[in-house]
């Protein structure tokens, strides 16, 4: 059988050397229109700020080193440029050569990923300090740009996790960083609970924050940016990170159906809809083991994955693909941010509305630990059933680890009502006796039992503003924290020896949920007979 791969940067050597190990007569050639292949692209910012000083650990593995260890025929500079699915046949232009050929096969598999969006802006085409960073000829360009003219200053469009790491690897050549994002918020990954927290990070870092703005014209070779607004601002040197376009142009030629945003549509085979004919990686839609709904697949590690998969699965392994959840991390300056399924935003662009969430902030390991620091911990799941959509994390230490665990639990299909019986490992360097799932775990089971009632405060009804009691519970010397003027303060720890104070005849409402506080403040009161919410500014 002669297998052939369009793209070898992430799925497709994956794929490639898995088939390998299990069959040594497959003919495999894999097609590179690049430099290199098995390229680490989520370790280039790291590269260009200095992290990793050595270029070739940047590339895992060679066309000497795949030909040598596994038989398989690397031809970079090499871009196929038709598929004939009727005589199963490609046809390659090589880029060095111009020559072009045909190359016949019984099995193809598309691994062509995803480039950089180049936003069309006025002038942006004489901008000659403007980069995008995906491969890593594009790395050896800035690279080249940064070493030629030392630019002191640059401006980075787009403010999502490549924009703030690159950000990061700038701010380490101590250059003065401006990002800039029409968005409202920075890391669009996450809800404002957590992509606040990063903000104050890039700003204590003393990267200048721009949102709600972008750039509509580019002057002066690149040099001069007019922001949406009409300010004008000067840079040295120019970042696009505004996201990412599948590279499906080559599918959809040969008639391989695309979604509406055109990424490959595949089924759990990874099969495109014409015979022998598969795709993988960042050029695909799959489904969402979470929803069921249409999906991109736009990860590294799951392209890797679906590579070893595919493998199994054209070798006849009675296997398939489950889906794709989406799970990520990033380190943000001194902060690591990571996330898995959907967030709140991503929810309500579906129409689905019957969730909940939780908001939470415990402690990375024992409360008396040195260096113990808080996890800001937010929990999404389905308001009655309690089944998981999602989790966002951010802070110092642990937070990859506490949303690989939620990650395991939504893969195993476990409910918010499962989290308190998780057993995690438990010494106080690392964790608590009881851990953030955990306690995500029971909160989330207060509100799906009723033991407790929270609302948003936008949900708050106009005429419960007028007529309510919004009790205060901090304690003297606490910082004023919440959006609603309290009708009274009466610290937690003096509650039940005033609770005369508190009206039975209003509903009552607990100003800013955080911490455990409020929640034994509506204990107190529901076990008293009030009608007790508590509101969640989180």
């Amino acid at each position: 059988m002669k297998v052939l791969v369009i793209g070898g940067i992430a799925g497709g050597p994956s794929f490639a050397t898995r088939l390998r190990r299990i069959n040594e007569d497959d003919e495999i050639v894999i097609f590179e229109r690049g430099a290199a292949i098995s390229v680490a692209s989520c370790a280039m910012p790291y590269y260009l700020g200095g992290v990793v000083n050595d270029r070739s650990k940047l590339i895992e593995r060679t066309p000497e080193v795949l030909k040598q260890r596994n038989n398989i025929d690397v031809r970079l500079f090499n871009d196929v440029t038709s598929i004939d699915p009727d005589q199963k046949v490609v046809t390659v232009k090589n880029l060095k050569t111009n020559a072009i050929y045909q190359e016949p096969y019984d099995k193809l598999v598309i691994a062509t990923g995803a480039s950089p969006v180049v936003p069309p802006i006025r002038g942006i085409e004489t901008a000659s300090n403007a980069f995008v960073l995906r491969a890593i000829t594009d790395a050896d360009k800035m690279m080249d740009y940064l070493d030629a003219k030392h630019p002191k200053t640059v401006t980075i469009l787009g403010a999502g996790a490549i924009g703030i790491e690159v950000a990061e690897a700038f701010a380490r050549r101590q250059m003065d960083v401006t990002i800039v994002d029409q968005a409202a918020q920075v890391a669009s990954p996450y809800d404002p609970e957590i992509s606040d927290i990063i903000q104050d990070e890039l700003i204590k870092q003393g990267v200048h924050v721009i949102l709600n703005n972008g750039i509509k014209e580019i002057r002066n070779n690149g040099h001069t940016l007019v922001f949406q607004d009409g300010s004008l601002h000067q840079t040295a040197m120019l970042f696009l990170g505004t996201g990412v376009k599948p590279n499906s142009e080559l599918a959809a030629k040969a008639g391989i159906t695309l979604s509406a945003d055109r990424h490959v549509i595949v089924d759990d085979h990874l099969q495109t809809n014409l015979p022998d004919i598969y795709a993988i990686g960042d050029v695909i839609e799959t489904t969402s083991m979470i929803t069921g709904k249409r999906i991109p697949s736009v990860l590294s590690s799951p392209a890797n994955r679906q590579g070893h998969l595919l493998a199994d699965i054209m070798t006849g392994a009675p296997v398939s693909y489950k889906g794709f959840i989406g799970a990520g991390v990033a380190k943000f300056f001194d902060l690591t941010a990571s996330y898995v399924g959907y967030t709140e935003s991503a929810l309500k662009q579906l129409g689905i509305t019957n969730y909940k969430t939780v908001f939470i902030t415990p402690y990375d390991k024992a409360y008396f630990f040195p260096n113990a620091d808080r996890v800001n911990f937010k929990l999404i799941y389905e308001e009655k059933t309690g089944k998981i959509l999602g989790g966002q994390a951010v802070g110092t230490s642990g937070i990859d680890k506490r949303i690989a665990e939620l990650s395991v639990a939504i893969t195993g299909n476990l409910t918010a009502f499962d989290l308190p019986a998780l057993e995690i490992p438990y010494s106080p360097p690392y964790s608590s006796t009881r851990d953030v799932l955990n306690i995500a775990g029971y909160v989330a089971i207060r509100e799906l039992t009723n033991k407790t009632k929270t609302t948003k405060l936008t949900a708050i009804p106009a005429q419960d503003r007028q007529t309510a009691f919004f009790l205060d519970i901090r304690e003297p010397g606490t910082t004023p924290a919440g959006s609603i003027t309290p009708t009274v303060n009466i610290p937690l720890s003096q509650l039940r020896d005033r609770i005369s104070e508190v009206p039975k005849d209003k509903k009552i409402y607990i100003t800013f949920r955080k911490g455990i506080g409020p929640y034994n403040a509506s204990r107190i009161l529901a076990g008293k007979g009030y009608d007790v919410t508590t509101i969640d500014e989180s």
